[in-house]
């Protein structure tokens, strides 16, 4: 049996890892689970899965858990170090889903205790890359990308070889705007926005698909991930998701990794590594897309693409900046502050603005994310004026 942690199991990630682990009881133990404020759908999960451990994280809300799950032996506990002490316990393998920077203190305590990360938390690695993968060097911790791109990669790429690799071709959607002019898109609103034609994902995470945002966090990530060079990761637009990317090698072969879009496949493969299990996914019918489309990704339209690309390539603290700017202006969007083309030009002005050394420490990433955050609040201010 597989001891199982998932940090974020009322998010959709978390959701459609919990499927997979109920569908087979005889092979998951479930240690520990984790939700911000969803008391029923945590306490649910836990009555369904026996876990041991459930915290939630708004501290006022202990009670209300500890009531909804009177007579059962899970243990109940509240708060953001609970969350934190939830990451750290005893399990072979944990799922990182907590949205934003807020999941970092919790992903850093997964892979302090070792073991197997499967990290959905993309911003863990653009906000605090060097910090984490030394901290995985240091305690032989295990990456696993949940992220159907860095998945997709992952299945394909020559881990032992990786100087054979000539190219990682990450691709996109393109999101629900893909076709639409600047000007249209001026008008667009939160629930358009949110409506992604192909995945099923939670609003923050649809936003940056909408902006194309999500795609430069998954490039900077890319760079963490596989040590080929951000030079040599290029971004292709399918609007179909069938391909959810590629690797070329040196002698031309490219493979490719394809799949309906459906998270479950690559978190099954996560949980399963190193080896297979089944998923409940549509099976890929090739006589019904028969076709596959592509294009090249239009930085004019979507410029957070090429504020991603130049973050990555300065390097140091700047992709931190980027991701803690990017937060903060996708939240005022939601809240209707700001509107859709502000998101970009947000981060761009906080970039300009504010660019400090590179972070040492999770206190550093801290510190960079408080202050970039705070720019952007004044980058706001001058836009509602």
């Amino acid at each position: 049996m597989k001891s199982v942690t998932i940090l974020g199991a009322t998010g959709s990630v978390g959701t459609s890892t919990l499927d997979l682990v109920e569908r087979e009881p005889e092979a998951f133990a479930v240690e520990a689970l984790t939700a911000h404020r969803d008391v029923e759908g945590l306490a649910a999960a836990a009555r369904r899965t026996g876990a041991k451990l459930a915290v939630i994280g708004e501290e006022s809300l202990y009670q209300p858990l500890r009531e909804a799950l009177a007579g059962t032996d899970t243990e109940c506990a509240a708060g953001a170090d609970a969350v934190v002490a939830a990451a750290a316990r005893d399990a072979d393998w944990t799922m990182a889903a907590i949205v934003g920077c807020a999941g970092l203190p919790s992903v850093m305590a997964a892979v302090r205790r070792g073991g197997a990360v499967a990290l959905a938390n993309k911003e863990a690695l653009v906000s605090a890359g060097p910090v984490l993968t030394v901290a995985m060097r240091t305690h032989g911790a295990t990456l696993l990308p949940v992220d159907s791109e860095h998945n997709a990669i992952f299945q394909c790429f020559a881990h032992d070889a990786p100087r054979s690799v000539r190219r990682i071709i990450l691709t996109a959607s393109g999101g629900p705007f893909r076709a639409w002019t600047r000007e249209a898109m001026a008008a667009v609103t939160p629930e358009q926005a949110v409506k992604h034609p192909n995945w099923s994902m939670g609003a923050k995470i649809s936003v940056d698909s909408a902006t194309m945002m999500n795609k430069g966090l998954e490039l900077i990530e890319a760079d963490h991930l596989f040590p080929v060079g951000h030079e040599r990761i290029e971004i292709l637009v399918h609007a179909q998701s069938v391909i959810h990317s590629m690797v070329e090698y040196i002698d031309g072969s490219i493979l490719a990794q394809l799949g309906t879009p459906d998270m479950r496949t690559p978190i099954a493969h996560a949980l399963a590594w190193p080896r297979r299990m089944a998923a409940p996914c549509a099976r890929l019918d090739f006589a019904k897309v028969g076709r596959l489309d592509f294009e090249a990704p239009d930085l004019v339209r979507f410029p957070a693409l090429a504020l991603a690309r130049d973050a990555v390539a300065a390097g140091g603290a700047r992709p931190a900046v980027l991701n803690a700017a990017n937060e903060e202006a996708v939240a005022a969007f939601l809240a209707r502050r700001i509107g859709f083309l502000d998101i970009a030009a947000v981060v761009a002005d906080v970039l300009d603005r504010y660019d400090p050394p590179a972070p040492a420490s999770l206190d550093d990433v801290f510190a960079i994310d408080r202050e970039a955050r705070h720019r952007a609040a004044g980058a706001m201010e001058a836009i509602a004026a």
